[in-house]
């Protein structure tokens, strides 16, 4: 029976690695945002209807400049509310076409970094959050560019790693080398999916 995995962690504590280790051990891998990102490309039914909602002002070159409709939507939830109905339905029929197309004893992983915070855990037979240490996540982040002000706010923006931690059924540490996260990660897809998979049939 198909294993249905959500991946989810805050801001640089590594589930992108994560999710690709996992693809490397022959899991099928899907990224929530890079999912959203493909909905609204140009030519798409999203494009339309995100233009339609929003106007030619989010425009660059003809593409959907990312920046300005972020710049939109920012600390306005009705704008927000408006992109998520759009996106969001897309997305989840997205997901759900990959899942039906798999069988057996195949294993979806979704990578979603707002899972707990928007209440998806009942979509999942299973829970992995990776955990990061603040410092290690900050020294991260700042190696790919992010001023400490947006780290901050980003972070604070996320669920903590408790309410992560809460509906997890396994958590991954990953305040070492990536050969340390990899071992973990297939200590998981030998010994922990396995069994779950069993239990289901």
């Amino acid at each position: 029976m198909v294993l249905i995995v959500g991946l989810t962690g805050g801001i640089g504590s590594g589930k992108s690695l994560v999710g690709e280790y996992f693809a490397d051990l022959g899991a099928k891998v899907l990224d929530a945002d890079e999912i959203s990102r493909r909905v609204i490309e140009r030519g798409s039914e999203g494009f339309d209807r995100v233009v339609a909602t929003f106007g030619d002002a989010i425009l660059r070159d003809g593409d959907i400049d990312r920046r300005a409709l972020a710049e939109r939507i920012f600390g306005n939830s009705a704008e927000r509310a408006k992109l998520e109905g759009i996106i969001h339905p897309l997305v989840r029929e997205a997901f759900e076409s990959t899942a039906a197309s798999l069988s057996g004893d195949d294993v979806l992983v979704y990578e979603i970094p707002l899972l707990a915070e928007t209440g998806a855990a009942t979509r999942f037979d299973f829970i992995i959050t990776v955990e990061t240490d603040l410092p290690v996540r900050t020294q991260r982040l700042k190696k790919r560019g992010l001023l400490a002000a947006d780290i901050e706010a980003r972070v604070r923006a996320q669920a903590t790693p408790e309410e992560r931690m809460s509906v997890a059924g396994y958590v991954l540490t990953n305040n070492g080398t990536p050969d340390e996260l990899l071992r973990e990660v297939e200590y998981v897809w030998e010994k922990i999916l396995p069994g779950l998979q069993r239990a289901q049939n």
